[in-house]
Protein backbone atom coordinates (compact mmCIF):
# COMPACT_ATOMS: atom_id res chain seq x y z
CA UNK A 1 0.00 0.00 0.00
CA UNK A 2 1.56 3.52 -0.89
CA UNK A 3 1.65 5.79 1.81
CA UNK A 4 -1.04 7.83 2.42
CA UNK A 5 -1.70 11.04 2.85
CA UNK A 6 -5.09 12.24 3.84
CA UNK A 7 -6.35 9.53 6.77
CA UNK A 8 -9.85 9.78 7.53
CA UNK A 9 -10.67 8.24 10.89
CA UNK A 10 -14.32 7.28 11.64
CA UNK A 11 -15.91 7.20 15.42
CA UNK A 12 -19.27 6.94 17.05
CA UNK A 13 -18.86 5.36 20.43
CA UNK A 14 -18.97 7.98 22.94
CA UNK A 15 -18.29 11.73 22.81
CA UNK A 16 -17.24 11.80 26.69
CA UNK A 17 -13.61 13.99 27.04
CA UNK A 18 -11.82 10.55 28.52
CA UNK A 19 -13.54 8.32 25.80
CA UNK A 20 -12.42 9.70 22.96
CA UNK A 21 -9.02 11.54 24.31
CA UNK A 22 -8.23 7.82 24.77
CA UNK A 23 -8.18 7.74 20.68
CA UNK A 24 -5.54 10.14 21.01
CA UNK A 25 -2.50 7.06 21.25
CA UNK A 26 -3.91 5.48 18.41
CA UNK A 27 -3.78 8.98 16.18
CA UNK A 28 0.37 9.14 17.30
CA UNK A 29 0.82 5.62 16.37
CA UNK A 30 -0.60 6.33 12.77
CA UNK A 31 1.05 9.98 12.70
CA UNK A 32 4.68 7.77 14.08
CA UNK A 33 3.70 5.15 10.92
CA UNK A 34 2.96 7.83 8.48
CA UNK A 35 4.09 11.44 9.58
CA UNK A 36 3.35 13.44 6.71
CA UNK A 37 -0.04 11.91 6.58
CA UNK A 38 -3.12 14.63 7.84
CA UNK A 39 -5.24 12.70 10.01
CA UNK A 40 -8.80 13.55 10.20
CA UNK A 41 -11.63 12.57 12.16
CA UNK A 42 -15.25 12.32 12.09
CA UNK A 43 -17.69 11.50 14.75
CA UNK A 44 -20.91 10.55 14.64
CA UNK A 45 -22.58 12.40 17.78
CA UNK A 46 -25.90 11.38 19.57
CA UNK A 47 -25.43 14.63 21.47
CA UNK A 48 -25.64 18.23 19.53
CA UNK A 49 -23.17 20.44 20.96
CA UNK A 50 -21.00 18.28 22.99
CA UNK A 51 -18.36 20.39 25.18
CA UNK A 52 -15.70 17.53 23.97
CA UNK A 53 -16.39 18.73 20.62
CA UNK A 54 -14.57 22.08 20.80
CA UNK A 55 -11.32 20.56 23.09
CA UNK A 56 -10.98 17.54 20.19
CA UNK A 57 -10.84 20.19 17.58
CA UNK A 58 -7.68 21.83 18.91
CA UNK A 59 -5.62 18.53 19.25
CA UNK A 60 -2.28 19.20 17.95
CA UNK A 61 -2.34 15.41 16.29
CA UNK A 62 -5.59 16.03 14.65
CA UNK A 63 -5.56 18.35 10.98
CA UNK A 64 -9.47 18.50 11.29
CA UNK A 65 -12.25 17.34 13.36
CA UNK A 66 -15.87 16.96 12.05
CA UNK A 67 -19.02 16.26 14.47
CA UNK A 68 -22.16 15.00 12.53
CA UNK A 69 -25.07 14.61 15.03
CA UNK A 70 -27.31 11.68 14.40
CA UNK A 71 -30.19 13.20 16.54
CA UNK A 72 -31.55 16.23 16.28
CA UNK A 73 -32.09 16.32 20.15
CA UNK A 74 -29.87 14.82 23.38
CA UNK A 75 -31.16 11.16 23.68
CA UNK A 76 -33.27 11.79 26.83
CA UNK A 77 -34.81 14.24 25.25
CA UNK A 78 -38.50 13.31 24.52
CA UNK A 79 -38.90 14.62 21.47
CA UNK A 80 -35.50 13.56 19.84
CA UNK A 81 -36.05 12.44 16.29
CA UNK A 82 -32.82 10.51 14.38
CA UNK A 83 -31.77 12.71 11.37
CA UNK A 84 -32.08 10.73 8.29
CA UNK A 85 -28.96 8.64 6.69
CA UNK A 86 -29.18 10.96 3.42
CA UNK A 87 -28.84 13.64 5.25
CA UNK A 88 -25.81 12.43 7.45
CA UNK A 89 -24.27 11.24 3.85
CA UNK A 90 -24.45 14.33 2.79
CA UNK A 91 -22.71 16.12 5.96
CA UNK A 92 -20.04 13.22 5.35
CA UNK A 93 -19.52 13.23 1.91
CA UNK A 94 -19.24 17.02 2.32
CA UNK A 95 -16.00 16.41 4.82
CA UNK A 96 -14.34 13.71 2.70
CA UNK A 97 -14.39 15.91 0.11
CA UNK A 98 -12.14 18.54 1.97
CA UNK A 99 -10.22 16.34 3.33
CA UNK A 100 -9.25 13.89 0.28
CA UNK A 101 -8.37 10.99 1.97
CA UNK A 102 -6.97 8.09 0.44
CA UNK A 103 -6.99 6.10 3.55
CA UNK A 104 -10.65 5.82 4.99
CA UNK A 105 -10.65 3.74 8.53
CA UNK A 106 -13.82 2.90 11.16
CA UNK A 107 -12.72 2.35 13.91
CA UNK A 108 -16.17 0.89 15.43
CA UNK A 109 -16.44 -2.68 16.00
CA UNK A 110 -20.25 -2.65 15.94
CA UNK A 111 -22.95 -0.33 14.37
CA UNK A 112 -24.33 -0.32 10.36
CA UNK A 113 -23.92 3.22 10.26
CA UNK A 114 -19.94 3.63 10.17
CA UNK A 115 -20.11 0.56 8.28
CA UNK A 116 -22.30 2.17 5.57
CA UNK A 117 -20.25 5.75 5.27
CA UNK A 118 -17.09 3.88 4.68
CA UNK A 119 -18.20 1.61 1.81
CA UNK A 120 -19.79 4.76 0.40
CA UNK A 121 -16.51 6.35 0.92
CA UNK A 122 -14.31 3.93 -1.02
CA UNK A 123 -16.85 3.36 -3.45
CA UNK A 124 -17.45 7.26 -4.35
CA UNK A 125 -13.44 8.57 -3.81
CA UNK A 126 -11.90 5.56 -4.69
CA UNK A 127 -10.11 5.65 -1.08
CA UNK A 128 -9.12 2.44 0.77
CA UNK A 129 -10.80 1.71 3.80
CA UNK A 130 -10.45 -0.39 6.44
CA UNK A 131 -12.90 -1.80 9.19
CA UNK A 132 -13.29 -4.31 11.86
CA UNK A 133 -14.94 -8.07 10.72
CA UNK A 134 -16.66 -8.44 14.00
CA UNK A 135 -19.22 -10.29 12.31
CA UNK A 136 -18.57 -12.45 9.07
CA UNK A 137 -20.62 -10.19 6.80
CA UNK A 138 -19.36 -6.91 8.03
CA UNK A 139 -16.01 -7.59 6.25
CA UNK A 140 -18.48 -7.06 2.70
CA UNK A 141 -18.15 -3.34 3.84
CA UNK A 142 -14.18 -2.97 3.88
CA UNK A 143 -11.72 -3.46 1.85
CA UNK A 144 -9.07 -4.49 4.22
CA UNK A 145 -10.58 -5.94 7.98
CA UNK A 146 -9.19 -6.55 10.93
CA UNK A 147 -10.15 -9.60 13.21
CA UNK A 148 -12.75 -9.30 15.93
CA UNK A 149 -12.42 -7.66 19.58
CA UNK A 150 -12.61 -11.15 20.98
CA UNK A 151 -9.85 -12.25 18.44
CA UNK A 152 -8.01 -9.01 19.17
CA UNK A 153 -8.27 -9.15 23.00
CA UNK A 154 -7.37 -13.23 22.70
CA UNK A 155 -3.85 -12.52 21.28
CA UNK A 156 -2.87 -9.50 23.28
CA UNK A 157 -3.43 -11.69 26.64
CA UNK A 158 -5.95 -8.97 27.60
CA UNK A 159 -9.15 -9.29 29.04
CA UNK A 160 -13.18 -8.10 27.94
CA UNK A 161 -14.23 -5.49 28.33
CA UNK A 162 -10.69 -3.80 26.86
CA UNK A 163 -10.26 -0.56 27.80
CA UNK A 164 -11.18 2.12 25.13
CA UNK A 165 -7.47 2.80 24.45
CA UNK A 166 -6.89 -0.58 23.49
CA UNK A 167 -10.21 -0.51 21.70
CA UNK A 168 -9.31 1.83 18.80
CA UNK A 169 -5.95 -0.83 18.21
CA UNK A 170 -8.07 -3.83 17.33
CA UNK A 171 -8.84 -2.26 13.46
CA UNK A 172 -5.25 -1.10 13.32
CA UNK A 173 -4.11 -4.70 13.60
CA UNK A 174 -4.79 -5.05 9.95
CA UNK A 175 -2.76 -1.87 9.28
CA UNK A 176 0.41 -3.90 11.12
CA UNK A 177 -0.13 -1.41 13.97
CA UNK A 178 0.43 -2.22 17.33
CA UNK A 179 0.04 -0.36 20.77
CA UNK A 180 3.20 -1.40 22.03
CA UNK A 181 3.27 0.93 24.94
CA UNK A 182 2.11 4.27 23.32
CA UNK A 183 0.09 6.57 26.09
CA UNK A 184 -2.92 8.81 25.52
CA UNK A 185 -1.51 12.60 24.91
CA UNK A 186 -2.25 16.58 24.47
CA UNK A 187 -1.46 19.41 25.17
CA UNK A 188 -2.18 22.84 26.73
CA UNK A 189 -4.50 24.69 24.66
CA UNK A 190 -4.24 28.53 24.36
CA UNK A 191 -7.43 28.94 26.32
CA UNK A 192 -5.44 26.62 29.12
CA UNK A 193 -2.71 29.15 28.73
CA UNK A 194 -5.10 31.78 28.95
CA UNK A 195 -6.50 31.06 31.89
CA UNK A 196 -3.08 30.12 33.40
CA UNK A 197 -2.05 33.65 32.72
CA UNK A 198 -5.23 35.10 34.57
CA UNK A 199 -5.06 33.04 37.61
CA UNK A 200 -0.97 33.02 38.30
CA UNK A 201 -1.62 35.40 41.16
CA UNK A 202 -3.42 33.23 43.40
CA UNK A 203 -0.32 30.67 43.79
CA UNK A 204 2.62 32.83 45.39
CA UNK A 205 3.13 31.11 48.84
CA UNK A 206 5.75 28.48 47.08
CA UNK A 207 3.84 25.48 48.38
CA UNK A 208 3.13 22.62 45.91
CA UNK A 209 -0.37 23.09 44.15
CA UNK A 210 -2.56 20.06 44.62
CA UNK A 211 -5.59 19.73 41.78
CA UNK A 212 -8.39 17.77 43.07
CA UNK A 213 -11.60 16.74 40.84
CA UNK A 214 -14.16 15.51 42.54
CA UNK A 215 -16.99 15.43 39.86
CA UNK A 216 -18.60 12.94 38.72
CA UNK A 217 -21.65 15.37 39.45
CA UNK A 218 -24.45 13.68 37.01
CA UNK A 219 -26.85 11.31 38.20
CA UNK A 220 -24.95 8.51 36.09
CA UNK A 221 -21.88 8.72 37.46
CA UNK A 222 -22.02 9.76 40.54
CA UNK A 223 -21.90 6.31 41.85
CA UNK A 224 -17.94 7.16 41.23
CA UNK A 225 -17.88 9.29 43.71
CA UNK A 226 -15.76 8.81 47.21
CA UNK A 227 -17.14 9.84 50.48
CA UNK A 228 -16.76 13.52 50.81
CA UNK A 229 -16.34 13.13 55.30
CA UNK A 230 -13.62 10.40 54.19
CA UNK A 231 -12.18 12.49 51.46
CA UNK A 232 -11.73 15.63 53.82
CA UNK A 233 -9.84 13.16 56.51
CA UNK A 234 -7.92 12.15 53.57
CA UNK A 235 -6.26 15.60 52.69
CA UNK A 236 -6.46 16.28 56.82
CA UNK A 237 -3.53 13.79 57.09
CA UNK A 238 -1.99 14.68 54.08
CA UNK A 239 -1.69 18.32 54.68
CA UNK A 240 -0.98 17.78 58.20
CA UNK A 241 2.51 16.43 56.73
CA UNK A 242 2.81 17.61 53.50
CA UNK A 243 1.70 21.27 53.30
CA UNK A 244 0.17 22.29 49.77
CA UNK A 245 -2.48 24.57 48.13
CA UNK A 246 -5.26 23.17 47.37
CA UNK A 247 -6.74 23.52 43.85
CA UNK A 248 -10.57 22.40 42.69
CA UNK A 249 -11.73 21.97 39.82
CA UNK A 250 -15.33 21.24 38.33
CA UNK A 251 -18.07 22.16 36.46
CA UNK A 252 -20.95 24.97 37.33
CA UNK A 253 -23.04 22.45 39.11
CA UNK A 254 -20.29 20.91 41.31
CA UNK A 255 -19.37 24.22 42.84
CA UNK A 256 -21.99 22.91 45.56
CA UNK A 257 -19.90 19.61 45.86
CA UNK A 258 -16.71 21.12 46.02
CA UNK A 259 -18.13 23.78 49.07
CA UNK A 260 -19.08 20.98 50.95
CA UNK A 261 -16.12 19.41 50.50
CA UNK A 262 -14.13 22.32 51.64
CA UNK A 263 -16.37 23.03 54.42
CA UNK A 264 -15.99 19.42 55.90
CA UNK A 265 -12.13 19.77 55.63
CA UNK A 266 -11.67 23.48 57.22
CA UNK A 267 -13.97 21.91 59.95
CA UNK A 268 -11.00 19.07 61.01
CA UNK A 269 -8.07 21.29 60.33
CA UNK A 270 -6.59 23.14 63.30
CA UNK A 271 -4.43 25.21 60.34
CA UNK A 272 -5.79 27.21 57.67
CA UNK A 273 -5.99 25.42 54.43
CA UNK A 274 -4.96 27.05 51.02
CA UNK A 275 -7.77 26.53 48.88
CA UNK A 276 -8.80 27.95 45.35
CA UNK A 277 -12.19 26.73 43.97
CA UNK A 278 -12.56 27.09 40.64
CA UNK A 279 -15.98 25.01 39.42
CA UNK A 280 -17.20 26.84 36.79
CA UNK A 281 -14.46 29.14 36.08
CA UNK A 282 -13.07 26.71 33.11
CA UNK A 283 -14.35 25.16 29.86
CA UNK A 284 -12.60 21.79 29.08
CA UNK A 285 -10.23 24.00 27.02
CA UNK A 286 -8.71 26.21 29.60
CA UNK A 287 -9.18 23.05 31.85
CA UNK A 288 -6.24 21.89 30.57
CA UNK A 289 -4.32 24.75 31.80
CA UNK A 290 -5.57 24.32 35.49
CA UNK A 291 -4.89 20.52 34.74
CA UNK A 292 -1.18 21.62 34.20
CA UNK A 293 -0.17 24.04 36.73
CA UNK A 294 -0.80 21.57 39.51
CA UNK A 295 2.11 19.60 40.57
CA UNK A 296 -0.15 16.61 41.25
CA UNK A 297 -3.48 16.05 40.24
CA UNK A 298 -6.08 14.21 41.96
CA UNK A 299 -9.57 12.86 40.48
CA UNK A 300 -12.35 10.82 40.55
CA UNK A 301 -13.08 8.43 37.05
CA UNK A 302 -14.04 11.38 34.99
CA UNK A 303 -12.94 13.51 32.23
CA UNK A 304 -10.41 15.54 33.69
CA UNK A 305 -8.33 12.57 34.89
CA UNK A 306 -7.98 11.15 31.59
CA UNK A 307 -6.92 14.62 30.81
CA UNK A 308 -4.86 14.78 33.18
CA UNK A 309 -2.93 11.52 32.03
CA UNK A 310 -2.93 12.76 28.22
CA UNK A 311 -0.99 16.12 30.10
CA UNK A 312 1.60 13.58 31.65
CA UNK A 313 1.02 15.30 35.00
CA UNK A 314 1.36 13.34 37.94
CA UNK A 315 -2.01 11.88 38.70
CA UNK A 316 -4.14 10.10 41.60
CA UNK A 317 -7.44 8.62 40.63
CA UNK A 318 -9.87 7.30 43.05
CA UNK A 319 -12.09 4.20 42.40
CA UNK A 320 -15.39 3.31 44.24
CA UNK A 321 -14.91 0.02 42.50
CA UNK A 322 -12.97 -2.04 40.09
CA UNK A 323 -12.90 -0.31 36.63
CA UNK A 324 -10.95 -1.89 34.72
CA UNK A 325 -11.95 0.05 31.21
CA UNK A 326 -10.81 3.05 32.79
CA UNK A 327 -7.30 2.26 33.86
CA UNK A 328 -4.45 3.60 32.64
CA UNK A 329 -1.14 1.74 33.74
CA UNK A 330 1.48 4.75 33.29
CA UNK A 331 4.60 5.74 35.38
CA UNK A 332 2.73 9.13 36.25
CA UNK A 333 -0.54 7.43 37.09
CA UNK A 334 -1.91 5.84 40.48
CA UNK A 335 -4.96 4.41 41.04
CA UNK A 336 -6.77 3.65 44.60
CA UNK A 337 -9.80 2.07 45.07
CA UNK A 338 -11.21 3.21 48.28
CA UNK A 339 -8.41 3.83 49.78
CA UNK A 340 -7.31 4.19 53.62
CA UNK A 341 -6.26 7.69 54.49
CA UNK A 342 -2.86 6.10 55.31
CA UNK A 343 -2.67 4.30 51.59
CA UNK A 344 -4.10 7.98 50.05
CA UNK A 345 -1.36 9.70 51.93
CA UNK A 346 1.21 7.20 50.56
CA UNK A 347 0.32 7.35 47.16
CA UNK A 348 -0.06 11.31 46.69
CA UNK A 349 3.28 11.96 48.76
CA UNK A 350 5.05 9.54 46.01
CA UNK A 351 3.66 11.65 43.56
CA UNK A 352 4.86 14.66 45.03
CA UNK A 353 8.47 13.63 45.80
CA UNK A 354 8.74 12.52 42.01
CA UNK A 355 7.65 15.61 41.22
CA UNK A 356 10.61 16.93 43.80
CA UNK A 357 12.97 15.14 42.08
CA UNK A 358 12.15 15.61 38.35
Amino acid sequence: MPDPQSILMIKSHSLGVGDLLRSSAAWRVLKNRWPHAKLHLVFLSKHPGYPTEALIEQHPLLSSAHFITVRDKDPSHPQGQKVPFKTIWKSFSKVLQEVDADLVIDFEPHGIKTSVLTWLAGQTSGASTWGIAQFPLRSLFYQHTAPSVQDYARSHGLELPMDYTHRDFVVLKALGLDRGTTPIEMQVTEEGKAWQSTYRHHFQNNLPIIGLNIGCGTPDAMHKRPSLPHLANCFHQLLQKHPAQLLLSGAPFEKEVNQEFIGLLNSISKQPVHIMDAAGETTLSSSSGLIDACDVFISTDSGPYHMAVALRKPTLVLFTYPERTSFHNEAWCRRLINPSADEFEFEVASLLQGRNAS
